[in-house]
């Protein structure tokens, strides 16, 4: 039985990881879930969450996601993200500034596009936690 398994994660914009891996923790629109060494052949949609991605010395590395899919198969891990960010690509202020928009627009009684500021700010708030995890540990 391998202890590790190739990983690559990629979006439109390129590769933002590529290695070996003991583990991957993937946020699934049904639940998260994870992908560790002789996984049974898998292909799922994403949603918005975090990527953890254990590497081979046990050192995590976190990643915000909104969606995309992931296919594991014969100890070779694709997953294809619409938008990936690693942590330290982040902008906080952004992040956060973003946050407070959508909270704005959500408090407004006006608001018609009610779905997009949610959206916006699960997005945000999901940046936001990833940075969290990545100084916990």
């Amino acid at each position: 039985m391998a202890e590790t398994f190739h990983a690559q994660i990629l979006t439109p914009d390129g590769t933002l990881f590529e290695g070996d891996a003991r583990g991957v923790q993937i946020p699934g629109v049904s639940g998260s879930f994870e992908i560790r060494a002789d996984h049974a052949p898998i292909i799922s949609t994403l949603g918005v969450g975090h990527i953890r991605i254990e590497s081979e010395q046990g050192e995590p590395l976190y990643m915000a996601i909104t969606g995309g899919l992931v296919e594991m198969s014969d100890n070779r891990m694709t997953l294809l993200a619409e938008i990936a960010e690693r942590v330290e690509d982040i902008d906080v202020e952004r992040a956060m500034r973003a946050r407070k928009r959508a909270m704005d627009q959500l408090f407004k009684p006006e608001t018609e596009d009610r779905l997009s500021a949610e959206s916006a700010l699960r997005r945000a708030e999901n940046r936001l936690n990833v940075i969290e995890m990545q100084k916990k540990g």
